[in-house]
This record gives C-alpha cells, structure tokens and sequence, in this order.
C-alpha cells in the first residue's frame, strides 16, 4: 500500500496533471515541428527578400563590395540569435494569473524574500519573535538541506518539462520551499498568538494562504514532485513540535550567557564544515552557509545589544496590544527600511569583496582565476573561498541587521521605541 502510494505521489504524470489544471499546456512534437518550420520559413523568406533589396541597391547605386559584405554578414548574425521561450520548451501558457501569481509565490521561499522580510520584521515589528523565527527558519532548512544530499533524489524528469531552471542542479527530496511554507508562517503565528491581541483565525488563514501557495507553485514550475512537497511538509510539522518550544527557552539563555557568541559562532561553523556531501557539486551547501551564518550573526548583534546594557525588559508583560501606525510613524517605517536596505546592499557588497580576495591571498591563489574556474566537488579551493566568503559576509549582514543599522536609528531619532525591550 505504502508502495503504491509513494509511487502515485513521485509519479511525472501528476505534476503534469497538476500543471494542465492550472493552464499549462504541453504542445505535442508535431505541433513543436511545425511551430519550429514556420518560424524557419518566415525568416529564410526575410532572408532572401534582404539579399534582393541589397542586390537591387548595389545594382543602381553600385555599392562597394566590401559594404554589401558586411551588411550582408551583420543581417545574418541578427537573424541567428534567437531567444528560449516558453514555445522552444514545448509550452502553452494559457492562464497568465495562476502563472505570476505562482511565479510569486516561489519567491517566498527565496534568497531575496529572506533578505527582504528578515530585517523588516526586526526593523519594524518585533524583534524577541524575529529572534525566536530564525532560529526556527535555520535548524528546519539545514535538516531539509541535508537530507537533500543524502538521499539524492532527482527533480522531476520526463516527460515534465520545468518553466524555471533556478536551483534545478539541486536535489529535490524533501522540498526546502515547502519547508519554509510551514515554518515561517506557522513560527510566526505560534510566536505572536499569545504575544500579541488580534484575530488568530486571520492570523491561521495567512498562514495556511501562504504554505499552500509555496507548495503549488513548486509543483506547477515543475521544480517538485508531489512527493517531494509531502515529505517536505511532514518534516517540518514534525520538527516545528519540537523546535517551538526549545527555540522559546533557547533564545534567553543565547542572549543573557555571557559565553554565548563563542557558542553560536563555534557551532555554526562546525555545522557548515560536517554538513552531508552530495556527489556531485550542488549550491546546497553554499546556500545553508548563508543561512547558519545569517543566523549566527543577527543572535551576536541581539547579544552585544544586551550585554552592553542597550536592551532591558518591559515592565508590562504580554499579550500587548497592536499599535498601529501613524502618518508620522509609517514615515519613520519607510526611513528605517530604506536606510537598512541600503546599508545591508552595502555590508554584502563590501563584505564579499574583501573576505574573496582576502581568502584568495590566504591561499595564494587568483581569485579571478579561482572565479571563473568550473564548480565541482573536486575544485576544493573554489569551494572553501566559497563557504568562507559566504559565511563572513552574511554574518556581518545579520550582525548589523540587529546591532549596527538599529544603533544608526537611534541616532537619527527614528528607531522604534520599543526596540531594545524586546528581551
């Protein structure tokens, strides 16, 4: 029984059918043939109709050789260079809004959504539940990561036909985007519930909105097998009943003990250095680098706050009421979010830039040698300037994520008041 299910469930043909019911259709190869002579026909018909224009010109206006030559020879590099799209993969797309909107909804559980929601939340929200949410966010998406390359199940193959190409080197079994799908919003819910007076039941309806979105859009970009998006979310429920509570004792002791730092920098790069080996090179490790560095740094930038007497408790204790904002608020929001983003654009580009070089000189190798040298498992300089590199520069993100830019804030008289009692 089980077989058969886990069978059905890996099966191409239901992504396929998952596919089809939301617009995508696969053109059979005799309508790619024809699509494909057609385009031929139109463009040899060009072609000659060029050639006799120029014959015609040369013949009147007698027009150097050399010219015709060269116009001759710049029309046939123009009419060679031809885009992929969705028709060169075999593709209809006949519902645009299910396609953006999926296309969207995979950005959820992507670098850019991570640099983005990450620091607004501390900047913005609350900074005891964005504490408490990375942690949760790191330990799921290293397991999920792991697992990837131990088990070394493939992405869907044929007959599916993928409409994105991003991370799709990576191993597919469990899906990480189904992963974050379950502990981002679900962390935050479970964090802010008791913490905060609104309506939960809105609160459990984004959330579900949210996973839900991240799950199809993997299948629907054909990134996923249903299989995998299953595991995915049984994983991470699974981890979340332990994780929740643990993280929730965990983050106190990591902000008061005065040892912590050495702790969480010693653990993240123990974790980096021990994490499972694929055989063959995927962006999987240099990926989970970024998020345990991340990690790391926004815990040592929330500890330093503390141990130098910045952050102290609030007298009330919790539920506390939502304080919705002001004109003069909301312009302080927008202030805060566009300075921050603009420093963490600089700490990343700046950070990247030295700790390369740096790592490169260390090893007494070139680094645009070593940059522009092929990924691969055997290429073990390129891979240790990598995780190095990496981990540096999105520490130092996370690290003024909670400490520096935060600080700069409160300089300039636009912080959040209730910042530094986020304890």
């Amino acid at each position: 029984m089980w077989e058969n299910t886990i069978k059905y469930l890996k099966d191409p043909l239901l992504v396929i059918k998952v596919q089809n019911f939301f617009g995508v259709t696969y053109k059979s190869n005799r309508q790619i043939s024809d699509t494909k002579s057609e385009q031929s026909k139109v463009i040899n018909s060009e072609r000659l109709d060029r050639l006799r224009e120029e014959c015609d010109i040369k013949q009147h206006k007698r027009i150097p050789s050399n010219i015709s030559n060269s116009s001759q020879s710049s029309y046939d590099t123009d009419t060679s260079g031809e885009t992929t799209t969705k028709d060169d993969l075999g593709l209809s797309i006949n519902n645009k809004f299910w396609y953006y909107l999926f296309v969207l909804g995979t950005e959820l559980g992507d670098e850019i959504f991570y640099a983005t929601f990450i620091p607004f939340w501390f900047w913005n929200i609350d900074g005891a539940v964005g504490r408490r949410v990375v942690l949760v966010w790191t330990v799921v998406m290293y397991i999920g990561q792991g697992f990837k390359d131990i088990i070394r199940w493939p992405r869907p193959g044929y007959p599916v036909k993928k409409l994105q190409q991003k991370w799709a080197i990576e191993y597919g079994m469990p899906s990480t985007h189904a992963m974050v799908g379950v502990c981002m919003p679900f962390s935050v819910l479970l964090y802010t519930m008791d913490r905060y007076i609104y309506p939960v039941h809105w609160g459990i309806l984004i959330a579900v909105s949210w996973c839900t979105l991240i799950c199809v859009s993997r299948v629907y970009l054909g990134m996923h097998s249903v299989l995998d998006i299953a595991a995915g979310l049984l994983l991470a429920s699974s981890l979340l009943f332990i994780l929740i509570p643990a993280v929730d004792r965990l983050d106190g002791f990591l902000l008061t003990w005065e040892c912590a730092p050495v702790l969480v920098i010693t653990l993240s790069i123990l974790v980096i250095v021990f994490h499972p080996n694929a055989d063959k090179w995927t962006p999987t490790r240099g990926d989970t680098t970024m998020i345990v560095s991340v990690c790391a740094g926004i815990l040592t930038g929330s500890w330093t706050n503390y141990r130098l007497g910045n952050m102290t408790a609030d007298d009330r204790g919790p539920p506390y009421r939502i304080i919705w904002p002001s004109v003069e608020m909301l312009g302080c929001t927008i202030l805060r979010t566009t300075l921050g983003f603009c420093g963490v654009l600089a700490t990343r580009a700046i950070g990247k830039s030295v700790s390369y070089a740096f790592i490169c000189a260390l090893l007494g190798k070139d680094k645009n040698e070593l940059r522009n040298s092929e990924d691969s498992l055997d290429n073990k300089h390129k891979v240790t300037v990598e995780l190095c590199y990496k981990y540096f520069t999105y520490a130092m993100v996370g690290f003024n994520t909670t400490f520096v830019f935060p600080n700069v804030f409160s300089l300039l008289s636009i912080n959040r008041p209730t910042y530094y009692t986020e304890v």
